[in-house]
Protein backbone atom coordinates (compact mmCIF):
# COMPACT_ATOMS: atom_id res chain seq x y z
CA UNK A 1 0.00 0.00 0.00
CA UNK A 2 1.27 3.46 -0.86
CA UNK A 3 2.26 5.59 2.13
CA UNK A 4 1.86 9.33 2.40
CA UNK A 5 3.80 11.82 4.47
CA UNK A 6 1.90 14.00 6.94
CA UNK A 7 2.89 17.59 7.73
CA UNK A 8 0.99 18.85 10.76
CA UNK A 9 1.18 22.64 10.99
CA UNK A 10 -0.29 25.08 13.46
CA UNK A 11 -1.94 28.31 12.24
CA UNK A 12 -0.18 29.51 9.07
CA UNK A 13 -1.14 32.22 6.58
CA UNK A 14 -2.88 30.83 3.50
CA UNK A 15 -0.48 32.64 1.15
CA UNK A 16 2.54 30.88 2.65
CA UNK A 17 0.98 27.44 2.46
CA UNK A 18 -0.21 28.07 -1.12
CA UNK A 19 3.36 28.84 -2.18
CA UNK A 20 4.63 25.70 -0.47
CA UNK A 21 1.94 23.61 -2.17
CA UNK A 22 3.26 24.72 -5.57
CA UNK A 23 6.78 23.65 -4.61
CA UNK A 24 5.61 20.31 -3.23
CA UNK A 25 3.51 19.65 -6.33
CA UNK A 26 6.56 20.08 -8.54
CA UNK A 27 8.58 17.81 -6.26
CA UNK A 28 5.84 15.16 -6.38
CA UNK A 29 5.70 15.36 -10.17
CA UNK A 30 9.45 14.75 -10.26
CA UNK A 31 9.06 11.76 -7.86
CA UNK A 32 11.32 13.55 -5.36
CA UNK A 33 8.80 13.14 -2.54
CA UNK A 34 5.97 10.71 -1.74
CA UNK A 35 2.33 11.70 -1.59
CA UNK A 36 2.14 14.42 1.08
CA UNK A 37 -0.76 15.67 3.18
CA UNK A 38 -0.62 19.10 4.82
CA UNK A 39 -2.93 19.56 7.82
CA UNK A 40 -3.24 23.20 8.90
CA UNK A 41 -5.45 26.04 10.05
CA UNK A 42 -5.35 29.56 8.60
CA UNK A 43 -5.99 33.03 9.99
CA UNK A 44 -9.31 34.25 8.62
CA UNK A 45 -9.41 34.78 4.86
CA UNK A 46 -11.91 34.13 2.07
CA UNK A 47 -10.41 32.54 -1.03
CA UNK A 48 -12.16 33.49 -4.26
CA UNK A 49 -12.18 30.87 -7.00
CA UNK A 50 -12.57 31.48 -10.76
CA UNK A 51 -16.33 30.86 -10.76
CA UNK A 52 -16.95 33.48 -8.09
CA UNK A 53 -14.78 35.97 -9.98
CA UNK A 54 -16.60 35.28 -13.27
CA UNK A 55 -19.98 35.64 -11.57
CA UNK A 56 -18.97 38.89 -9.88
CA UNK A 57 -19.67 37.58 -6.39
CA UNK A 58 -19.15 40.36 -3.84
CA UNK A 59 -17.53 39.48 -0.51
CA UNK A 60 -18.55 41.66 2.47
CA UNK A 61 -15.95 44.30 3.31
CA UNK A 62 -15.35 42.81 6.76
CA UNK A 63 -13.55 39.81 5.19
CA UNK A 64 -10.00 39.70 3.81
CA UNK A 65 -9.90 37.97 0.42
CA UNK A 66 -7.42 36.27 -1.88
CA UNK A 67 -7.85 34.98 -5.46
CA UNK A 68 -7.15 31.29 -5.94
CA UNK A 69 -6.86 28.83 -8.83
CA UNK A 70 -8.77 25.86 -7.45
CA UNK A 71 -12.27 24.86 -8.47
CA UNK A 72 -15.32 26.35 -6.80
CA UNK A 73 -16.44 29.77 -5.65
CA UNK A 74 -15.92 31.34 -2.23
CA UNK A 75 -14.35 29.39 0.62
CA UNK A 76 -13.98 30.74 4.14
CA UNK A 77 -10.84 29.84 6.10
CA UNK A 78 -10.21 30.65 9.72
CA UNK A 79 -10.02 29.41 13.32
CA UNK A 80 -11.92 26.24 14.07
CA UNK A 81 -11.53 24.88 10.55
CA UNK A 82 -9.21 21.99 9.72
CA UNK A 83 -7.74 22.26 6.24
CA UNK A 84 -6.24 19.29 4.42
CA UNK A 85 -4.08 19.71 1.33
CA UNK A 86 -3.28 16.36 -0.34
CA UNK A 87 -0.32 16.72 -2.68
CA UNK A 88 -1.09 13.29 -4.11
CA UNK A 89 -0.50 11.54 -7.41
CA UNK A 90 -3.96 10.18 -8.20
CA UNK A 91 -3.20 7.11 -10.29
CA UNK A 92 -4.66 4.22 -8.31
CA UNK A 93 -7.75 2.24 -9.33
CA UNK A 94 -10.90 4.34 -9.14
CA UNK A 95 -9.07 7.65 -9.56
CA UNK A 96 -9.81 8.19 -13.24
CA UNK A 97 -11.12 11.76 -13.17
CA UNK A 98 -11.75 14.83 -11.04
CA UNK A 99 -15.23 13.64 -10.05
CA UNK A 100 -13.91 10.32 -8.75
CA UNK A 101 -11.14 11.99 -6.73
CA UNK A 102 -13.63 14.45 -5.26
CA UNK A 103 -15.93 11.56 -4.36
CA UNK A 104 -13.05 9.74 -2.66
CA UNK A 105 -12.27 12.78 -0.51
CA UNK A 106 -15.95 13.10 0.40
CA UNK A 107 -16.03 9.43 1.39
CA UNK A 108 -12.89 9.89 3.48
CA UNK A 109 -14.38 12.80 5.42
CA UNK A 110 -17.71 10.99 5.88
CA UNK A 111 -15.90 7.89 7.18
CA UNK A 112 -13.72 9.93 9.54
CA UNK A 113 -16.73 11.79 10.94
CA UNK A 114 -18.57 8.49 11.43
CA UNK A 115 -15.61 7.27 13.50
CA UNK A 116 -16.27 10.28 15.74
CA UNK A 117 -19.98 9.55 16.01
CA UNK A 118 -21.13 12.18 13.49
CA UNK A 119 -23.65 11.10 10.86
CA UNK A 120 -22.88 12.94 7.61
CA UNK A 121 -23.40 12.44 3.91
CA UNK A 122 -23.59 13.93 0.43
CA UNK A 123 -26.06 16.24 -1.28
CA UNK A 124 -26.68 15.05 -4.86
CA UNK A 125 -26.95 18.65 -6.04
CA UNK A 126 -23.56 19.82 -4.81
CA UNK A 127 -20.21 18.44 -3.71
CA UNK A 128 -18.98 18.51 -0.14
CA UNK A 129 -20.04 16.83 3.10
CA UNK A 130 -23.32 17.67 4.79
CA UNK A 131 -24.88 17.26 8.24
CA UNK A 132 -28.61 17.93 8.72
CA UNK A 133 -28.89 19.83 5.41
CA UNK A 134 -25.94 22.04 6.25
CA UNK A 135 -22.55 21.91 4.56
CA UNK A 136 -19.68 21.35 7.00
CA UNK A 137 -16.89 20.33 4.60
CA UNK A 138 -15.86 21.73 1.22
CA UNK A 139 -13.58 20.37 -1.50
CA UNK A 140 -11.71 22.28 -4.19
CA UNK A 141 -8.74 20.96 -6.16
CA UNK A 142 -6.31 21.91 -8.89
CA UNK A 143 -4.33 19.31 -10.84
CA UNK A 144 -1.14 19.16 -12.85
CA UNK A 145 -0.61 15.79 -14.56
CA UNK A 146 -2.86 14.25 -11.90
CA UNK A 147 -0.89 15.59 -8.96
CA UNK A 148 -3.26 17.68 -6.86
CA UNK A 149 -3.00 20.94 -4.96
CA UNK A 150 -5.53 22.54 -2.63
CA UNK A 151 -7.93 20.14 -0.95
CA UNK A 152 -10.66 20.14 1.68
CA UNK A 153 -11.94 21.98 4.73
CA UNK A 154 -13.85 20.70 7.77
CA UNK A 155 -15.59 23.31 9.94
CA UNK A 156 -15.53 21.91 13.45
CA UNK A 157 -15.78 24.99 15.73
CA UNK A 158 -15.71 28.23 13.73
CA UNK A 159 -16.53 31.67 15.18
CA UNK A 160 -20.28 32.27 15.27
CA UNK A 161 -21.63 33.82 12.10
CA UNK A 162 -18.40 34.16 10.14
CA UNK A 163 -18.74 31.23 7.74
CA UNK A 164 -22.55 31.37 7.83
CA UNK A 165 -22.67 34.95 6.49
CA UNK A 166 -21.04 34.07 3.17
CA UNK A 167 -22.88 32.82 0.11
CA UNK A 168 -20.15 30.22 -0.38
CA UNK A 169 -20.02 28.34 -3.70
CA UNK A 170 -23.27 29.94 -4.88
CA UNK A 171 -25.33 28.74 -1.90
CA UNK A 172 -27.60 30.84 0.28
CA UNK A 173 -26.00 32.39 3.38
CA UNK A 174 -26.36 30.07 6.36
CA UNK A 175 -26.07 26.88 4.32
CA UNK A 176 -22.44 26.37 5.30
CA UNK A 177 -21.82 26.12 9.02
CA UNK A 178 -19.76 24.23 11.61
CA UNK A 179 -20.23 21.02 13.53
CA UNK A 180 -20.32 22.93 16.82
CA UNK A 181 -23.14 25.16 15.53
CA UNK A 182 -25.10 21.99 14.78
CA UNK A 183 -24.71 20.76 18.35
CA UNK A 184 -21.68 18.51 17.78
CA UNK A 185 -19.69 20.18 20.55
CA UNK A 186 -16.39 18.90 21.86
CA UNK A 187 -14.82 17.82 18.57
CA UNK A 188 -11.21 18.94 18.41
CA UNK A 189 -8.79 19.40 15.59
CA UNK A 190 -6.59 16.62 16.98
CA UNK A 191 -9.52 14.19 17.03
CA UNK A 192 -10.40 15.07 13.43
CA UNK A 193 -6.82 14.59 12.29
CA UNK A 194 -6.52 11.23 13.98
CA UNK A 195 -9.84 10.07 12.53
CA UNK A 196 -8.73 11.06 9.03
CA UNK A 197 -5.36 9.36 9.34
CA UNK A 198 -6.81 6.18 10.84
CA UNK A 199 -9.38 5.81 8.02
CA UNK A 200 -7.14 6.75 5.09
CA UNK A 201 -6.12 3.19 4.25
CA UNK A 202 -9.74 2.02 4.21
CA UNK A 203 -10.94 4.75 1.85
CA UNK A 204 -7.91 6.04 -0.08
CA UNK A 205 -5.86 2.83 -0.14
CA UNK A 206 -2.95 4.87 1.19
CA UNK A 207 -1.51 4.57 4.68
CA UNK A 208 -0.50 7.56 6.78
CA UNK A 209 3.02 8.19 7.98
CA UNK A 210 4.41 11.07 10.05
CA UNK A 211 7.41 13.24 9.20
CA UNK A 212 9.67 13.50 12.24
CA UNK A 213 12.36 15.62 10.62
CA UNK A 214 11.01 17.56 7.63
CA UNK A 215 13.99 17.91 5.30
CA UNK A 216 14.27 20.56 2.62
CA UNK A 217 11.37 22.66 3.85
CA UNK A 218 11.62 26.46 4.11
CA UNK A 219 12.43 27.83 7.59
CA UNK A 220 8.88 29.07 8.26
CA UNK A 221 7.50 25.60 7.58
CA UNK A 222 10.17 23.83 9.59
CA UNK A 223 9.27 26.01 12.57
CA UNK A 224 5.60 25.11 12.26
CA UNK A 225 5.89 21.35 11.66
CA UNK A 226 4.91 19.20 14.64
CA UNK A 227 7.03 16.11 15.22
Amino acid sequence: MREFTVLRLDIVEHEKVAAEMLRLQQSRLAEEIPDTLILVEHPEIVTVGPKARRDGVVVPESYATSPIDRGGGLTWHGPGQLVGYPIFRWDLDGEANVASVTSLLESWIITALAALGVDSGRDPRMQGVWVANHKVASIGLAFLKWVSRHGFTINYDTPAGRVETLAACGMQPGTTTSLSALGRDGLTRVALEEALLSTAAEVLHRSAGVVHEPVGLPPWLLAQAKV
